[in-house]
């Protein structure tokens, strides 16, 4: 079957006595700091006497299969060159209630999976006008939320975005364009997060209170969680 004999007879010699105890802190500290990298990790051994580098730090994290929580890249992955428009809100004077809205979505990681919360912002008020929970990135599930926030506010005057594949879509444009719409379409610059800063620094805000740094295990109840943090942050 041209198998090796030694194969079959050899027994893998495992991590050594130092190694498995550094990785027992390596657990225990995890489950109460998810968030923290390797470096973080190393400052944490430093504190107890334990001088290991990144590398080995790395490969033992990786053989417990422990991965540091946070928001994942590429949620911004751009769509077609054709449906990208111009960014609008620069030196615009925002000075009444739906003149602009901006719209972004955001990565939440669950213990058994993840979500990605999408949200509406009333530049002018800092209101949440909509928002929903959702297990893909597609256009649709993020036109159902400004479908939601029009139906339930009435239209804005502009929506800006980021150049994602969600924004930069016929789905979305055409919508937007459409004659009983016709909202107009800004869009941030490709690498300027800060053009769309207002509902950035909401997501801080929201992943700081709301987000626990163990990942909850029911979708319900992180609904719920949204649903009263939002509640206390539009009053």
């Amino acid at each position: 079957m041209d198998v090796n004999r030694s194969n079959i007879y050899y027994t893998p010699k495992g991590e050594s006595e130092k190694n498995l105890a550094i990785m027992r802190i390596m657990d225990e500290h995890y489950l109460n700091y998810p968030t923290e990298g390797v470096l973080r990790v190393q400052d944490h051994l430093l504190t107890l006497s334990l001088v290991v580098n990144e590398k080995r730090i790395r490969r033992l994290l990786r053989l417990m299969g422990i991965m540091a929580i946070y928001p994942k890249r590429n949620l911004s992955k751009l769509g077609l060159a054709k449906y990208i428009k111009p960014y609008l809100l620069k030196g615009l004077d925002i000075n009444h209630p739906n003149m602009v809205w901006a719209i972004d979505i955001t990565y939440i990681p669950m213990a058994k999976g993840f979500l990605y919360l999408t949200a509406i912002i009333d530049i002018y008020s800092r209101y949440i006008v909509a928002w929903d929970l959702h297990n893909s990135l597609e256009a649709r599930n993020t036109l159902a939320v400004l479908k939601q926030a029009i139906a339930e506010h009435g239209k804005p005057e502009i929506i800006n975005s980021d150049q994602g594949s969600q924004f930069t879509c016929a789905l979305w444009t055409e919508f937007l364009e459409s004659p009983d719409i016709k909202i107009k379409i800004s869009m941030d610059g490709k690498g300027r997060a800060i053009d769309n800063i207002f509902i950035e620094r909401f997501w801080l805000t929201i992943l700081d209170q709301s987000v626990p740094p163990i990942p909850e295990q029911s979708v319900p109840r992180f609904r719920s969680k949204v649903y009263h943090f939002l509640t206390r942050f539009n009053i």
